[in-house]
């Protein structure tokens, strides 16, 4: 079945790649995992045999039919039909075997138009963490994407999508993916990531006002960050803050790391 552009299908076909994921996501028998977009069911052949259950979801109809006559006689494999990001999947499953309910593990080659928000669905926000975290996210994504997760403070691509996934997350790049990898190649290289839900150790006392700062003090990256948050933040206490950080007065957005941000929000928690 050709790959259709309105779903931005690329279908993976490097087996290495394939092996990478899979190792990546480090699957035990007792492993329920979820994957997105199944597409072909390349990785959904490699997923099933390694754990108790597997749950995709695939928007295209299409593909689906494809899919269920590809994997009809397996126990442990369930499918549905629909769009990841507006399905309520605890509500879904509630009349599914058991096996197929709470999911700890995610394993996906997901469409890369819709990455941020799926990134939001799976780990939920810096004011709205996902109160039931996955034990492991492992998504082949758009590298430059990848990067910007796995970005550490102080690099260009440093930014407030690093901030935000890294508060929540513990981030890894696992493996680069070249376009020759996929059928038709993309225009972009691609990486495996592996993210790891942790409990916040020093959390935001006012989560609402960190994801305001964040999102402020990145809104113009040329700016120092005494510019950007003014409004919120006056020019003194903010002068105080960084000092208290080690940071210098000039300092930009991108040079405050995760517990800087947490800081920042802290300091200014009535």
């Amino acid at each position: 079945m050709p790959p259709r552009k309105r779903f931005a299908q690329h279908w993976l076909r490097s087996d290495a790649v394939l092996d990478k994921i899979v190792a990546a996501a480090q699957l035990s028998p007792g492993d329920r995992v979820l994957e997105i977009g199944p597409g072909q069911g390349v990785l959904t052949r490699q997923l099933f045999p390694l754990v108790e259950s597997l749950v995709a979801v695939e928007l295209d109809r299409d593909l689906c039919k494809k899919l269920v006559k590809k994997f009809a006689d397996i126990d442990n494999f369930l499918l549905l039909q629909g769009d990841f990001l507006s399905l309520n999947l605890a509500e879904v499953l509630t009349q599914s075997p058991d096996i197929f309910k709470q999911q700890n593990k995610v394993v996906a080659n997901i469409p890369y138009n819709i990455t941020a928000p799926i990134l939001e669905k799976l780990l939920g926000d810096v004011d709205a963490p996902n109160p039931n975290p996955y034990e492991s996210i492992v998504l082949l994504l758009q590298k430059e994407v990848g990067d910007r997760l796995c970005a550490k403070p102080g690099s260009k691509t440093f930014g407030a999508l690093s901030v935000r996934v890294q508060y929540l997350a513990d981030c890894e790049s696992i493996c680069h993916v070249p376009p020759k990898a996929f059928y038709p190649p993309p225009k972009v290289d691609s990486v495996v990531v592996r993210l790891t839900p942790r409990s916040i150790p020093v959390p935001a006392e006012n989560p609402k006002k960190m994801a305001t700062l964040i999102k402020l003090g990145f809104s113009s990256r040329r700016k120092m960050l005494r510019n950007n948050l003014k409004g919120q933040v006056e020019a003194d206490t903010l002068h105080a803050i960084l000092e208290q950080r080690n940071l210098p007065p000039e300092s930009r957005a991108e040079r405050l790391a995760v517990e800087d941000w947490v800081a920042l929000a802290n300091s200014l928690t009535p």
